[in-house]
């Protein structure tokens, strides 16, 4: 069992895991067509509305969005509440604790960072937590691609 520790230096080759089921599971988790990805996604599609999936929308920029409208440049996230650190949801784990509050803290500093980069290139940043109601995340993105259009 290779068990690393946030307090002292890795052995090499050693896991951030602390087992190798807990790493079996953190590595089987989806970065994208999650659950509530694939909801909204489905709500919008049968609405009429296209979009690009997981999609870079500045080029050279290393962030991918879940959901992108490129003509009216709107990106929307749909965060997960542990890797995201959600306020109403997350739960701080019990092994590793170093490692995991770097994780997500470092994962909260890259979401504000996304959220300015994007607004100074001239996108709409929209996020959702996962435990939103698909019906509701949909109906605030038709919205906002409807805000869009009236616009030009």
């Amino acid at each position: 069992m290779n068990i690393a520790r946030s307090d002292g230096p890795k052995r090499p080759g050693a896991s951030w895991a602390s087992s190798d089921a807990v790493r079996r599971s953190m590595q089987s988790n989806k970065n994208r067509d999650t659950a509530p990805e694939l909801a909204v996604r489905a709500l919008l599609h049968a609405s009429g509305r296209r979009y690009r999936v997981n999609y870079r929308p500045v080029p050279g920029l290393r962030r991918s969005a879940d959901i992108v409208f490129t003509r009216a440049h709107i990106a929307v996230f749909i965060d997960g509440c542990f890797w995201h650190g959600c306020p109403d949801h997350y739960q701080r784990p019990t092994l590793n604790q170093g490692y995991w509050d770097q994780k997500v803290a470092g994962n909260m500093v890259r979401d504000r960072d996304t959220i300015e980069r994007l607004t100074t290139e001239g996108w709409t940043v929209l996020r959702f937590w996962e435990h939103e109601d698909p019906v509701a995340v949909a109906t605030v993105i038709e919205s906002e691609l409807d805000r869009h259009r009236l616009d030009r």
